[in-house]
């Protein structure tokens, strides 16, 4: 019996995958990194800690501290997301499903725990989550599954009575790790990634999720 739904943030309810990419290439540009698309992809799937070595070890800069830099991208984004942040479709009708259904719900995303509610925010919806994680708040963001289950455990049920909502294949490891079910909806450009076959279910939008996918889960 499902009773949880967990939900990942960047690229499923907010398109934000834009605004990360436009931040990097602002900040680690001004450091005399050459930030390219193709490189720029590798690090959609990192924490922001992890970002930041990345970008170091291609090209190491002097003076600013690594932590200043990953607190100046993170900043970055805080203001893009202000100025120009949009929901994906179905995020706020999702949400409200779950509830409907009576399910507890909770957001276990990689992102810094500052940018959290200023997207929540945005989007008019923390009022939907019962608990919400940050990969800072565990040892190891996604593909690990620790994310995952400590907000399994802060709802207080079982890993295996959660469904997982994910748009790429490094969260949907993390979900499967953690022995939940994960529905995928994938950006356009990745939908047929064969790596998604592991999913219960794929979608082409989080509208498409319905009461026969809940039942089925079950």
């Amino acid at each position: 019996m499902i009773t949880a739904a967990i939900f990942d943030m960047d690229g499923l309810l907010f398109d934000s995958e834009p605004l990360w990419q436009e931040a990097e290439y602002q900040v680690f540009s001004r450091l005399g990194v050459e930030v390219t698309p193709e490189l720029s992809a590798i690090t959609a799937a990192m924490t922001t800690k992890e970002v930041t070595e990345f970008w170091y070890q291609q090209h190491p800069w002097r003076g600013d501290s690594l932590a200043s830099v990953e607190q100046a991208v993170i900043d970055q984004v805080e203001l893009l997301i202000r100025q120009k942040g949009e929901a994906k479709s179905g995020a706020k009708e999702i949400l409200h499903f779950c509830k409907e259904q009576g399910l507890k719900i909770g957001l276990a995303t990689n992102s810094p725990y500052q940018l959290i509610p200023v997207i929540l925010d945005a989007l008019e919806v923390r009022h939907y989550f019962d608990v919400i994680t940050s990969s800072e708040q565990v040892e190891k963001g996604k593909p690990a599954p620790d994310v995952y289950l400590k907000t399994a455990q802060r709802l207080n049920v079982e890993p295996k009575q959660c469904v997982v909502f994910e748009d790429s294949a490094s969260g949907m490891a993390a979900g499967l790790a953690a022995d939940m079910k994960v529905i995928v909806v994938p950006q356009k450009e990745h939908y047929d990634n064969p790596k998604f076959e592991l999913s219960q279910f794929k979608l082409a939008s989080l509208l498409d999720f319905t009461k026969l996918h809940l039942a089925a889960l079950a």
